[in-house]
């Protein structure tokens, strides 16, 4: 099951990007999930399912506390 994600989160995913980068800031939400690599600019869109397949972890999250939602 996919965590709760907020724009400007960086996630770590299981297998790096050919250029080499494990971690990825998100720049969308939505049905699908925009992920930018912070190794090369790289921008690519996954689906939820997918990408709940490949996350390893959230590295920084940008949650909101609970009386602010």
């Amino acid at each position: 099951m996919l965590p709760q994600l907020q724009l400007d989160d960086i996630v770590r995913l299981r297998k790096p990007h050919p250029c080499g980068g494990y971690e990825w800031r998100i720049v969308r939400l939505g049905a699908d999930i925009g992920l930018q690599c912070l190794v090369c600019g790289r921008r690519v869109l996954l689906s939820r399912r997918e990408l709940a397949h490949r996350l390893k972890k959230v590295i920084v999250s940008h949650d909101v506390p609970p009386h602010q939602q």
